[in-house]
Order: structure tokens, then sequence, then C-alpha cells
């Protein structure tokens, strides 16, 4: 009954905004949605009943103060093993190995050796491991002072990005658990390609794309080492001779104009995938491996190894790095390597690693021209919808302002920013405009300015951000546009989801969600995942404490 009431209630709806709309809708994964021209008319009807007000924004001059503090303690990237030895070496590790089962092979090896009475000059030695993306080790090592005793990267790339930042690493192993990177193509999908381009490589995949016939996905290469790996292949692809070239630096600006957003993580490219979304994307081969709803994808590797170098440093002690070789000597035992085997590593042991052209400083290089061209030259329309019920009260809105101010320096000057909030009433904080010094600031004034109201109008603050993005697009007709919700509840006023969900998916804008302390599975949880995958971004499930790491990360992938 419930199911036919809903239906029903919906053709209803249909039918009384037919009017404004025409309600000609089409099917995108779940959700029934608009064309533009539709969605467009139908968010300017519902706009007219939404109350707004515009607040003046107030110029914030010290805003540099705030944006200082742009990571998050260390602390926010749990231990998941912790020694209690005479002397204990931190490792810094992928979290390929020191994640949850099956990603857990270090962190079992780790137990073992703890268990194992290794000493060293009569003193006892262990192990504590720190999960930790390879691309924030080196973050966190560079731009703050964490320092870890042992560093176990997915790939060799990133200890040649350190040595070229200027910190010495000492190689105590070229590889402890063999792995690959490279292309995952639906079976389908696979057959179409190599019947009309052969064999897959990677300057195939890209003529493939280029040409129209293969959608692409890949990860930011920032924090994903299958990102930077498949980044600097295809600069040497689009130019084996000098990878950093203008040439190449053209063709993947060409590439990233039709190419699908770069996605947050591998894990949404993941779940993209087992919903049939995405046909052909990057994946390191442990994680296909460890991946049954993948079955009917095909893998195929790709650039440089993963095969998980062991680093140490020349600011540990010589005590430690004597610790440090014991350690590496027990990952590499017949019984670590056995296990390596069950947790998906050490496959494809033949393959050899592909030129990339670049030593540490070109892969930092490749960093920032990716940086440059991901948008494919467009400009970005943004808005901020930020929630100030009274739920968000203390911690909630505090780590809202802090993680807005912090992370605003990622945002590129070349994109235009606006900030929306709302509880009761929907506010518009600050209109649109490009994203200069002199809005950065109005930005900072207007997040400052925030303050807690009443209940939760979320969807009529969406539909006014909406309506705000499509006025300016008539500006900017090649702007590429996205929204950002930063919440922590369900919406109990106004507008439904069901209701603004077929014009989020007639104007193909991407709604990324922030959530503050989420419980799993709750309505709010399942609202905002769902309002995320209609034009197919992410939900950030964020604590108060890693909530600014989150962000950075996600505005260097998106603005």
């Amino acid at each position: 009954m419930k199911r036919i009431y809903k239906l029903t209630a919906a053709l209803l709806s249909c039918a009384m905004l037919a009017g404004a709309a025409g309600c000609t809708q089409y099917e995108s994964g779940n959700e029934k949605v608009y064309t533009y021209e539709e969605a467009i008319k139908e968010l300017n009807a519902f706009n007219d009943q939404i109350h707004t007000d515009t607040i003046k924004p107030r110029l914030d001059i010290y805003n540099s103060e705030t944006a200082a503090k742009t990571l998050a303690d260390i602390k926010t990237f749990p231990l998941t093993v912790e020694g209690s030895g005479s002397i204990d070496i931190e490792v810094a590790a992928a979290t390929e190995m020191s994640s949850d089962a099956p990603d857990d092979w270090l962190n079992i090896v780790a137990e073992n050796f703890n268990r194992s009475g290794a000493q060293l000059n009569g003193k006892t030695v262990s192990v504590t491991v720190r999960k930790i993306t390879s691309g924030e080790v080196l973050t966190y090592m560079t731009e703050s002072d964490y320092r870890p005793d042992v560093y176990a990267p997915s790939s060799e790339a990133w200890g040649q990005m350190l040595s070229a930042k200027g910190i010495n690493t000492i190689t105590l192993a070229d590889r402890i658990a063999g792995n690959t990177a490279g292309v995952l193509m639906e079976k389908n999908t696979y057959d179409t390609f190599t019947e009309k381009y052969g064999e897959v490589t990677l300057a195939n995949v890209l003529d493939a794309s280029l040409a129209g016939d293969l959608t692409f996905a890949y990860t930011n290469p920032y924090t994903s080492s299958t990102g930077l790996n498949i980044l600097t292949g295809m600069l040497y692809a689009f130019d084996n001779e000098n990878p950093l070239s203008q040439t190449a630096q053209q063709k993947l600006l060409d590439y990233q104009k039709q190419s699908p957003p770069v996605a947050y993580t591998t894990g949404v490219l993941r779940e993209q995938a087992t919903k049939g979304i995405i046909k052909a994307m990057v994946m390191e081969e442990q994680a296909y491996h460890n991946t049954p709803e993948l079955k009917n994808y095909v893998y195929t590797p790709e650039g440089i190894r993963h095969d998980h170098p062991l680093y140490t440093f020349d600011y540990v002690s010589k005590e430690k790095q004597d610790a440090a070789k014991l350690f590496c000597d027990f990952c590499l035992n017949d019984e670590s390597q056995s296990l390596a085997d069950k947790k998906g590593f050490n496959l494809h042991d033949d393959y050899k690693s592909r030129p990339s052209g670049l030593d540490g400083a070109g892969y930092l290089a490749a960093q920032k021209i990716w940086k440059q061209s991901k948008d494919g030259g467009q400009p970005i329309i943004a808005v901020f919808i930020a929630d100030i019920s009274g739920s968000m009260a203390g911690v909630p809105i505090n780590s809202l302002k802090e993680s807005l101010l912090a992370t605003s320096s990622y945002i590129s000057s070349d994109n235009y920013i606006g900030l929306v909030s709302y509880a009761d009433k929907v506010h518009i904080n600050l209109p649109i405009d490009a994203f200069d010094d002199e809005q950065r600031a109005y930005f900072s004034g207007a997040v400052k300015a925030l303050d807690i109201e009443g209940s939760t109008a979320t969807y009529d603050a969406v539909l006014i951000a909406l309506k705000m993005m499509a006025d300016k697009k008539e500006e900017i007709p090649n702007a590429k546009m996205m929204l950002f919700l930063l919440s922590d509840g369900e919406q109990n006023r106004g507008y439904s989801l069901d209701r603004v969900a077929p014009i989020v998916g007639g104007m193909k804008i991407p709604v990324y969600t922030i959530g503050y302390n989420l419980e799993k599975d709750s309505r709010a949880t399942n609202e905002l995942k769902r309002l995320s995958g209609i034009n197919e971004a992410s939900l950030i499930n964020a604590t108060s404490d890693d909530l600014i790491n989150h962000m950075r990360n996600l505005f260097n992938v998106e603005l």
C-alpha cells in the first residue's frame, strides 16, 4: 500500500506541475529526472514559493590566519596495530594493507612480528602501524612535523617525491608485497574495445576516450597511487620524449574536457562499477581480486608496479633503523609472503613496469599539471550550503566553519563560489562571484558569521542554490556546476528530496554531501547518500576531527 500511495502522490505532483515543466521524464539510475530545460522551468516555479533573504557579507581581512591550518591532527589516521616493545617503530602504511580484512596484510604481519619476541641488543622490538594513504604521508611529512620511522607506500613514486622534497629516504626493500595497477573494463566493453583498438594499453584507452568510444574514470593523483600512476602514464603516452611538455599538457587538457570528473576515492569508482554505471576505470589488482562484485570485469596491468617498497629515513636513529631491518626481513619470510598471496598480492609477477619518464620532481610537476587541467579549462560554479539548524549547535557548526575556512585556500581563483545557509529559512550569505582575493575574504567573513537558528529546510536551500547556479551559468555558459551540502541531519521542513531529486538529475549537477557524525543506515545518512548518488557524486561521513582532511582532498579533486 505504501508503494502505491507514493506512486499516486508522484503522479499527482507531476500533474499539478505540468504547466511549469511539461513533466517529460526519463530514467537515470533509480531516479526520475527532467530534461535540463524542464528542470529549469520547475526550479523557477519552486523558488517562487521559498522565502529567502540575502545577508550582506562582511569583509574578513584576517582570513589568512584561519586558512593556514589545512591539516587535521595526524591522530585522525588510526593506529591499526600498537607495539609495546622497548624499541617501537611506527610504520606509515598504505591503506590496501593496513585496513580491515581482506586489506589487512601488514596488520597481521606486524601482530605476528610483535608476538615473535624479536630483540635487538637485548631490547624487545615491536611495530606500530598507522593506516594512511601514500599521498597523505607525503603531505604530512612535507607540510607538518609528522615523522614516521618507516614508510610503506604503494609505489616507489612516493619515495622519489619525498626525496625531491628534501626528505632523504633509505630503502629497506624494493618490494614487500607485489601488486600492479591497471585498467579495469566491463567484459562487453572489453570485447568491443579490443575488437576496434586491439590490446588494452593506456595509449589505446586514451585514443578510444578522445574518439568518444570509451568513458574512462580515474582517481585523485594527490592521494591515490593508482591515480598518480595513470596520470603520469597518460602524460608519457601523450609525449614519451618529454611527458611534461606543452604538447603533453595540451593533450591532457583536451582529454579532461570530455572525461568524467576525477573520483574522490577508488571506493567511489568501485561502488559505481558494481552498479554498472562505470564500464572502464583504474584499479589495483589486489583490490580487483578482493571484489567479487567485479567478476564481470577484465583487468589489464598498466603503468609502474605497485610493489610496496619499504623505506626508513636518515633522521631515524641507528637503533630504530636496525629494528626496521628486522621487521623488513620478517615481511619477506615465507609465512608472510604466503599470507600476502592469500590477500591478493604477488599476482602478475611477470609484469614489468612501463616507463614513466619521470623522477620525483617530475611526479610532483605532473600533479600540478593535473590540478591546472583537471576541469578541461572550464571554470566551475559552486555553492556551499551550510546547515545552521539547532542540531548543529556546538561542535558540528564549529567544525563546519573551521573546515570551510581552513580548506578554502585549495579553491582555485578561476572558479565562481557562493554560500547559502539554512534552518527554518534560507539565507544567501554570499552571492556567486569569481573567487579572487576579495571574494575569498567575503567568503571567510560570511562563514565566520554563521549562527544557529531553528529547523531543517534542507531541500529548500538546495533549490535556492540550484537557482543561483543556473542564473550564473547564463553569464558563463561553458562553466561546470557543482554543489556542496554540509549537514548533520534529515530535512524536517519545506520541500522533500522526492520533489527535488528530478531537478537535480535534470540539471546534471553533482551534489557532494558532507555529513557530520552520521549513524549508519539512518534516514539522514540514506537521504544524503541518495542525493549524492543522483549524479555520481559522493557522501563523506566525516567526524569532527577528520573533516578538514576530507574537505581538503575533496576540494583538491573538484575545485
